[in-house]
């Protein structure tokens, strides 16, 4: 058998609550990856512009950092756990809902920012939560959790393809000629070409954008996550007036996580670090035992967030990107041809993660990591030389998204192992990983504007510099385990001596009543 008999009878025991955690984390899958494929649509729905639209992914990724870091203060009861996953959830149903209403930019804007913070929350409780059940045995059930985040990623951009406009709504923001070319060429075959572009945009313009179904149809999609969420504290007895008067299904694992909050408190989040890095990381740069430590401790902490700084923007800008890049010339794909390359990316990454268990089983975190940063480096190179080439952007896609799925894990595993788990990498990696996501798509949606031949340009150079943090990581992790093989040794010298004090003294003891 592939598993354990003993994880089948975890899974079984903890079944209820196990498969209300991935559906929600299948909500979070659903509302990351539909924002590329649609971003043309919704710029025209919001008559803007590419660079002014590229800061929704900002305010949706600033936010989803912001609700990751105090979700903590919704998990010491299972109450308010749930109760905040099941808002969450809603509330991430509500805002597919109104996305076709938001008919400008800051609309837009805040309603993805609602929808990360809501997104934060699910990431921080539903991993806690799964840590609480199955603890040392969490690590099987946390890789299936985050195989759901590109489950979601997937399913979402194929429900928008039917819908998205072939060739563009026609909306343009009539402000000055060098902008309104501009957009001309980002949207493939734009029949505006020969209209007067003084007027103001109107879907009347171009072909009328179905999109707004495509969010209705997810909406409703998500709407069975909250209900299942609901149902699973009514089986718990934990809504108020309304008990179902069967026994609760885990008793012993609430009161085991209300009842460890003091003594046991360092533990549980030990554990919850191990598994998803949603530590405090406030509390971690307050840590008094830092100030004895070598210049090597800080710089693994710090050259291993900036490689996931440089590796996770890849993964933001090309995920957000690549179906702008592959409807703007020279490839010119149909929009609906095009909106299939994310769902490419997010099965790329999807298949890459469950990969990545027996890899990791076989193979050194460092050799994989040395191995995946290369494989992105020479993939992103060859987009960037066959920019013309279609089926190539296909593959290069899968390619791309199969080097990148397993950068995080190994390289946190990886980092902690170097640490002997002493540090806070796991919250330094999650934090830069996020902050990386946020400041690329920015980046990168801003230089995209100066030709589409600037997309896979940045990924290469990102790619480079994150090769290149990752080799100063090797230096320093060297110097770090000689340090601590040197510590080691000092430690070994000191105890011997105390040691052989501690014999002679009890001789002595021993020796004082029998010349009495």
């Amino acid at each position: 058998m592939f598993l354990d008999e003993r994880i089948v009878t975890l899974f079984k025991r903890n079944a209820h609550h196990t498969l209300t955690y991935w559906s929600v984390f299948f909500s979070f899958g659903l509302c990351i990856a539909f924002l590329g494929p649609t971003i043309l649509d919704l710029q025209c729905q919001t008559n803007s512009t590419l660079s002014q639209i590229t800061w929704v992914f900002f305010a949706q990724q600033f936010c989803l950092l912001i609700g990751s870091s105090i979700a903590g203060v919704f998990k010491k009861t299972l109450f308010r756990a749930l109760s905040a996953l099941f808002v969450s959830a809603l509330t991430i149903s509500i805002i597919f809902a109104i996305i076709p209403v938001c008919n400008n930019v800051l609309m837009l804007a805040i309603a993805m920012a609602v929808s990360g913070f809501a997104m934060g929350i699910i990431d921080t409780i539903a991993n806690i939560q799964l840590v609480t059940i199955y603890q040392r045995d969490s690590a099987v059930f946390l890789q299936a959790l985050h195989f759901f985040i590109g489950f979601g990623a997937l399913v979402s951009p194929l429900i928008a393809d039917p819908f998205l406009s072939e060739t563009g709504c026609g909306n343009h923001t009539g402000n000055a000629t060098e902008t309104t070319d501009h957009l001309r060429n980002m949207l493939k075959n734009s029949p505006i070409a020969g209209h007067d572009i003084t007027q103001l945009p109107h879907p009347e313009g171009g072909e009328e954008s179905n999109v707004h179904y495509a969010f209705w149809i997810m909406a409703l999609i998500n709407l069975p996550v909250p209900l299942a969420v609901l149902f699973l504290m009514y089986r718990e007895q934990l809504i108020p007036f309304c008990t179902s008067g069967t026994p609760r299904l885990l008793d012993k694992d609430e009161l085991a996580m209300e009842n460890q909050q003091g003594a046991e408190g360092t533990d549980v989040e030990q554990k919850e670090h191990e598994a998803g890095g949603h530590g405090d990381i406030f509390s971690c740069c307050r840590n008094g035992n830092l100030s004895g430590m070598p210049v090597s401790f800080f710089m693994i902490h710090i050259l291993g967030g900036g490689v996931l700084f440089m590796t996770d923007g890849i993964v933001g800008a090309y995920a957000g990107f690549v179906y702008t890049y592959g409807v703007s010339p020279p490839l010119s794909l149909p929009n609906k041809t095009a909106g299939y390359l994310a769902s490419i990316f997010w099965a790329a990454i999807t298949v890459g993660r469950l990969l990545s268990i027996p890899l990791a089983y076989r193979f050194q975190p460092v050799r994989l990591l040395m191995f995946s940063l290369a494989g992105a480096i020479v993939t992103c190179l060859m987009l960037l030389i066959f920019y013309d080439n279609r089926p190539f952007l296909f593959a290069g896609t899968g390619l791309c998204g199969l080097f990148l799925s397993c950068i995080f894990p190994c390289m946190l595993a990886y980092t902690e192992d170097i640490l002997d788990y002493q540090g806070c990498a796991t919250s330094v990696l999650v934090t830069s990983a996020g902050m990386g996501e946020m400041v690329m798509q920015v980046v990168v949606g801003s230089i995209i504007q100066k030709g589409s031949y600037s997309f896979p340009l940045c990924g290469v150079v990102i790619a480079c510099i994150g090769f290149i943090l990752f080799i100063a990581l090797l230096f320093f992790s060297r110097m770090h385990r000689n340090y601590l093989t040197g510590t080691s040794k000092k430690s070994t010298m000191v105890e011997e001596p105390a040691t052989e004090q501690n014999g002679s003294a009890k001789t002595e003891q021993k020796e004082e009543p029998e010349s009495s």
